[in-house]
C-alpha cells in the first residue's frame, strides 16, 4: 500500500446539481445525490469516470483514494497514473494489487476482480479510513445498464445509492458530463481496452443491448433519473 499525507478541506458538499461554467460559455452539470461528507475517500480506477470526481471532490472535500490494480498490464499504467495525480495534489493515497492468486473454476473475471477489489475496499476502510465514506462513481448510464440487466431476469432493480460504507451519489449525472469536466479542467484519465470487450456481460449489454432498448424507449435514462429523485 502507497501512503501520502492529504490537507484539510472545506465543508461538505449538500447540493443536487453544481453548475461549472467554463471561459468557452458552455455548462458542465455534474449531479450529486444527497450529501456527501467533508472528509471522505474515493475509489478511483484511473478511467475518466473516477477522475473526474476525484477532480471535483479534492476542491471542497478532504479526500482519501483508493485504488486497485488488478495485475494487467493496462492496470499497471492505470496505477501511474492515478498515484502521480494523487502526488501534484498532496492526496493520501492507498493501493491494492492482485497477488499470484489463480481464479477459480466456474467464477466470471468480473465477479473475481470485483470480489477482490471490494475486499480490498473493506479491508482499508476496516483498518485505516476512520470510518470515512467510500465513494465510488457509478452514473447514470451504469443505473440504465444495471435496470436493463437485472429486468432480463426479472426483477428490474435500481443500483442502490447506499449500502453500507458505499455511496453513489452521482449515478443522476450523465458520463459526458465526466468527459467535459476532464476535459475542461486539463484532467487526466486512462481508457481500459478490455472496456470494449463484448466477452464481458457489462460490456455486451453496453454496445449491443442499450441501443435497442433505446428504441424502444428514447427517454430510458429520464426514467431512471426521476426514480432516483423520488427516492431521496
Amino acid at each position: 500500500m502507497l501512503l501520502s499525507a492529504g490537507p484539510d478541506k472545506t465543508a461538505a458538499t449538500d447540493k443536487s446539481a453544481i453548475m461549472v461554467q467554463p471561459r468557452e460559455q458552455s455548462i458542465i452539470m455534474i449531479k450529486i445525490l444527497g450529501r456527501i461528507p467533508r472528509s471522505c475517500c474515493v475509489a478511483v480506477s484511473g478511467g475518466v469516470d473516477s477522475m473526474a470526481v476525484l477532480d471535483f471532490l479534492r476542491r471542497s472535500h478532504d479526500v482519501i483514494v483508493l485504488h486497485y490494480n488488478h495485475g494487467t498490464e493496462f492496470a499497471n499504467h492505470a496505477e501511474e497514473v492515478v498515484k502521480k495525480y494523487c502526488q501534484s495534489y498532496d492526496i493520501q493515497l492507498f493501493v491494492g494489487r492482485l497477488g499470484c492468486e489463480v481464479m477459480p473454476a466456474g467464477v466470471s473475471k468480473e465477479a473475481w476482480w470485483r470480489d477482490k477489489r471490494y475486499n480490498f475496499f473493506d479491508h482499508t476502510f476496516a483498518n485505516h479510513l476512520d470510518n470515512r465514506p467510500i465513494i465510488t462513481c457509478h452514473h447514470l448510464e451504469d443505473a440504465v445498464e444495471n435496470w436493463v440487466f437485472t429486468s432480463m431476469h426479472g426483477n428490474p432493480a435500481l443500483i442502490p445509492y447506499r449500502r453500507e460504507k458505499y455511496l453513489r451519489p452521482f449515478l443522476t449525472t450523465r458520463k459526458s458530463e465526466f468527459y467535459s469536466w476532464c476535459e475542461r479542467k486539463n484532467v487526466p484519465w486512462v481508457t481500459d481496452p478490455s472496456n470494449t470487450n463484448i466477452a464481458f456481460r457489462r460490456n455486451y449489454i453496453r454496445h449491443k443491448m442499450i441501443e435497442h432498448a433505446l428504441m424502444i424507449n428514447p427517454g430510458i435514462h429520464k426514467t431512471i433519473k426521476k426514480k432516483y429523485n423520488k427516492e431521496q
